[in-house]
């Protein structure tokens, strides 16, 4: 049948990126599962098991799997009703002197649990890089603009101003938090180990005559050979799900971030004051040539969302375990753990895409500015009223009333905002005319934002993307669609 006829993810055809989709993928999980098995026999055979170097070195020839063994493996899976005998089957094949030893003392969930730490650990060493590399082309932005004035809004209402870097600031800040979140969740992976069927070690124990040094020995060996720091000393048939929970709190937490700045730049694509990139053919409606849709950043709260809600599958199946173990988690975690990371890998795509090519249009902003600019500066205008010997109840009369007049012009007859003329025209504000241009340059009204954001970039940003030097990407991420 061709693929053609076959449901795909979009995750997989559209949207993640080829490294993400290698690491998921049948080849990559299997072929992990022959390292694990490699590993083991290893270090059995360093600890006095009779195992042959023939054995270890056919195991080792043929650790990757190859295209012509799945059908034979998977034929042997429908006959067995067992994923992982059908893969010791399919090593012994190929690795025949080794073929009695494969899998010695082990349970399933050595290699299927320790091959899901391997992958959960090596997935966030491939979203790590592209999550930095996108808090620096951000902080690029935010100091570019951190001194242009812009409306600010509380409650989708024009407020104060604040600058166009300092907003920036503020999905940083959050993104910031998406690397710790990331970071920590990595550095919290430990290794199953070579545990048994219940995590006791019973098998291993009389592998090894009863030896407990050994055993320990060797459950310190292949967590070695699999590059962990150390395993878990408790577990049971399965390494803690409450790892697959916190792992996918964090990149959940991400994809919130993730619909909060696509939705910041959709709304501000709707005012025309930042827009996302938008390429020489792209095309913005079928029917509507003019358009220019934010489709990146739709996109981004789209996946973001997705991705969001998928920690509620890792929190219903860590609580729905009994006691040493279930299978009810296996066929969940196929789908939540991979296409979490996909769907993760995705929206960082996009969101290097959106951050390369962020366009700001001043004139628009200085629009919006000018529009609301008379309002907020009524404040100023008394102050400086008070300030040339004026009664500050007289003029807060005055700018009430003006202002009154200036709002029911905007609301109802759709015309500028003419508060300023209204004042320059009332005899009572003349001691202050001269002021009036001090008193209404935008740069006034932001405050600290510039050196909060230079603040910022410099002591928490900085640091954070030390740690990533030289593998922070300056080319734009490419969207496949």
């Amino acid at each position: 049948m061709s693929s053609n006829d076959t449901f795909q993810t979009p995750l997989n055809s559209r949207y993640a990126s080829t490294e993400m989709k290698k690491l998921w993928s049948p080849r990559t999980r299997f072929s992990t599962w022959r390292k694990l098995w490699l590993w083991l026999a290893q270090a059995e055979a360093q600890l006095g098991l009779p195992i042959s170097e023939e054995a270890l070195s056919q195991l080792a020839a043929h650790v990757t799997i190859q295209d012509d063994e799945f059908a034979g493996i998977a034929e042997e899976e429908k006959k067995r009703r067992h994923d992982v005998m059908a893969h010791v089957w399919g090593y012994g094949q190929v690795a025949p002197a080794a073929a009695g030893i494969i899998h010695w003392g082990a349970t399933s969930c050595y290699v299927t649990d320790n091959g899901d730490l391997l992958l959960l650990k090596q997935g966030l060493d491939i979203l790590l890089p592209k999550l930095a590399t996108a808090i620096s082309k951000l902080a690029q932005f935010a100091d570019t603009y951190k001194a242009l004035p812009c409306l600010g809004y509380t409650h989708a209402q024009p407020a104060q101003l604040v600058t166009v870097g300092k907003r920036a600031c503020l999905w940083l800040q959050d993104l910031l938090k998406d690397l710790a979140n990331l970071e920590r969740a990595r550095s919290d992976l430990r290794f199953r180990g070579v545990k048994g069927t219940t995590g006791t070690q019973a098998s291993f124990l009389q592998i090894f005559g009863g030896d407990h040094d050994k055993v320990e020995r060797l459950d310190e060996l292949v967590t070695e050979y699999a590059g962990f720091e150390s395993a878990y000393i408790i577990s049971s048939q399965t390494y803690p799900r409450k790892i697959d929970l916190d792992t996918l709190n964090a990149l959940g937490s991400f994809g919130a971030t993730c619909e909060r700045i696509g939705t910041d730049i959709r709304l501000l694509a709707h005012g025309k004051e930042l827009e996302e990139p938008f390429e020489k053919d792209q095309i913005g409606s079928s029917a509507m040539a003019y358009k220019r849709n934010p489709m990146r950043s739709e996109r981004l709260c789209s996946l973001g969302r997705y991705l969001q809600n998928e920690p509620k599958n890792a929190n219903d199946t860590y609580r729905a375990q009994w006691f040493e173990r279930t299978l009810d988690d296996s066929a969940n975690r196929r789908l939540s753990i991979p296409q979490s990371y996909l769907c993760a890998d995705a929206c960082l795509i996009l969101l290097n895409n959106i951050t390369s090519g962020l366009v700001v249009y001043p004139a628009v902003i200085k629009k919006h500015i000018d529009e609301e600019l008379p309002f907020m500066a009524t404040e100023n205008i008394i102050m400086a009223c008070v300030a040339a010997g004026l009664s500050r109840q007289d003029a807060h009369e005055e700018i009430r009333v003006l202002s009154h007049e200036a709002a029911a012009v905007v609301k109802q007859q759709g015309k500028p905002n003419d508060l300023i003329e209204r004042i320059k025209r009332t005899p009572f504000f003349d001691p202050v005319l001269p002021q009036m241009d001090q008193l209404l340059d935008p740069s006034t009204f932001i405050g600290r934002a510039p050196q909060q954001v230079e603040k910022f970039l410099r002591v928490e940003i900085a640091p954070a993307l030390a740690k990533y030097e030289g593998q922070i990407k300056a080319e734009t991420a490419e969207l496949s669609v």
